[in-house]
């Protein structure tokens, strides 16, 4: 009998620019649907004297109405340009591409980094991505780029440094070694919340710092052996092609020929790059001490940074009109700028200032794929905001827990999964935690549990899925770096590809997130100084 012969179809490959333009459509669709059967809810804020409740209606917004789409064709242009994660990207790429420019990058990496084993060097990774979050997001757009260039000097695959940074900044979200922006974002609502019940509470500072501290340690070495047993061999390979036989070659090889021209480079330029390190050692001091004073208050000339219209020290560097925070990339692009060059100038790695130019764009010449995504991805997540979906869906979930009748560990193991489940739809820890402090605030301390420990949950689940929604606006910067760092353009890394390299990470995360949170309530240790998970 012949041989039967299967068909195979050929799998086809939406780029994710054509995607997130579907999914406007999709959501335009989606919006005029729910709005026809007027899907709606309500949820209730405190007042500004937190001593009352206000109630407001939520409505899904038709995107095919007449105000609607005036607003969104007239802000096309707004929406893009006022992206926080381009100019972010952009910013810190400035940096980098300087420090990569005159050879710093890779000395650092020669000198140190290649010293470090495998583990080591996704360990550090993951642990900065953890605590970046002290900054809110300037992880994503600092660490992705950098892990990629370092990967990628390393013989390493460079996907692998994207996903290792940005599982770190992503699934590590809200726990650092101190107290930063998620105080200052969910205290007030915390204490708003609580003086519901009680109107002498007290919410310190650093109500949450013992398990912020722990669970940054922690974490870190859970994640590693993840990454480098689960996630590292799933990914695509990633090949270069060699200088002499012009062919192409595993990591591995590359990594042995790469370490031998290293190796041949450091003779040649020891006494110089012992010089350009020295130089870029003094420099970054410098800066760092220069930039140190200017978030110290009362000081002749300090204070520079600081918001000094605040009271707080805390709100004065991490408060909404925060010079320091407004300027933190930028900050850490000028160290990278000036390091690079000091380095540049005593390693005579710099010839003039148009070779260095051209060097230093070498690193723009291939994000355009990256900018264009980004403009059709603020669009989508513009319409998203607009039609106001994801806002119902929250309020859905305020009164689902309002209804709970729940208590011990059942109701924070409940509460941290709806949370974190709210956070698929909604990216913003403020305005989740604004909706459902009111709620959880109040019913965990009826059940003797304190508000401290409340936001310690809303902490945990929103991290916990922080990093597989596409609505998250760093999801972008992820995205468009797998891609960059694609070599089968015509088979270009998805949306559900880029979900599912993280998908064990997340899983797993997922898991160890809700054993944390629950241990804790159970054991009853402190959460911060002279503050318990019960009241």
């Amino acid at each position: 009998m012949p041989e039967k012969r299967k068909l195979k179809l050929k799998k086809f490959y939406f780029h994710p620019i054509t995607m997130f333009f579907f999914g406007i459509i999709l959501i335009m669709i989606l919006s005029l649907i729910l709005s026809a059967f007027e899907m709606q809810t309500t949820y209730n804020i405190v007042n500004s004297s937190g001593t009352d409740l206000i109630s407001r209606l939520v409505v899904v917004e038709n995107l095919f109405g007449y105000d609607n789409l005036k607003y969104l064709i007239s802000n096309t242009i707004k929406n893009f340009m006022g992206f926080t994660p381009l100019c972010m990207l952009l910013v810190s790429l400035v940096g980098i591409s300087v420090a990569d420019a005159t050879g710093l990058i890779e000395i650092i990496s020669t000198k140190y980094i290649r010293k470090m084993s495998k583990y080591q060097l996704t360990f550090l990774i993951l642990f900065l991505g953890i605590i970046s979050s002290i900054l809110n997001e300037v992880g994503y757009a600092i660490l992705i780029p950098l892990a990629a260039v370092i990967y990628e000097k390393e013989g390493r695959n460079p996907l692998l440094g994207i996903v290792t940074a940005f599982c770190g900044v992503a699934f590590g979200f809200g726990v650092s070694l101190f107290v930063g922006m998620q105080e200052v974002n969910l205290i007030p609502y915390t204490k708003s919340a609580a003086t519901l019940i009680d109107n002498t509470i007290h919410i310190s500072l650093t109500s949450n710092l013992f398990f912020i501290i722990v669970s940054s340690i922690i974490l870190p070495f859970i994640g590693t052996p993840i990454i480098e047993k689960i996630v590292s061999p799933k990914l695509p390979k990633y090949r270069r092609y060699d200088k002499v036989t012009g062919k192409t070659l595993q990591t591995s090889e590359i990594m042995l020929s790469d370490i031998e021209e290293e190796e041949q480079k450091k003779i040649a330029f020891e006494k110089n790059s012992k010089v350009g390190l020295r130089y870029a050692l003094i420099t970054s001091i410098v800066i760092i001490l220069l930039f140190a004073y200017m978030i110290i208050p009362n000081l002749p000339g300090s204070g520079l940074l600081l918001d000094m219209n605040e009271k707080i020290y805390l709100d004065q560097i991490f408060g909404q009109n925060s010079y320091f925070l407004d300027g933190f990339s930028f900050m850490i692009s000028i160290l990278f700028i000036v390091t690079g060059l000091a380095y540049g100038i005593g390693a005579k790695t710099i010839k003039n200032d148009k070779e260095l130019i051209e060097n230093t764009n070498n690193t723009f010449k291939n994000i355009g794929m990256i900018i264009l995504l980004i403009f059709v991805y603020s669009e989508f997540l513009a319409f998203w905001k607009q039609s106001n979906i994801g806002l119902v869906i929250l309020g859905w979930i305020s009164n689902l827990l309002n209804n709970l009748s729940l208590d011990g560990i059942a109701l924070v193991a409940i509460t941290t999964i709806l949370i974190a489940f709210a956070g698929l739809f909604n990216s913003s820890l403020t305005t989740k935690w604004m909706i459902l402090s009111p709620v959880v605030v109040p019913m965990f301390m009826q059940n003797n549990i304190s508000p401290q420990y409340a936001q310690l949950v809303m902490r945990v689940g929103h991290s916990m899925t922080c990093g597989i929604t596409p609505i998250m606006g760093f999801f972008i910067i992820y995205l468009g770096y797998l891609n960059q760092y694609n070599q089968t353009k015509e088979k270009p890394i998805t949306i559900r590809q880029s979900l599912k390299f993280i998908l064990p990470y997340f899983s797993i995360m997922l898991l160890v997130w809700l054993l944390i949170i629950v241990l804790w309530y159970v054991t009853g240790i402190n959460i911060g100084p002279h503050v318990k998970p019960t009241i």
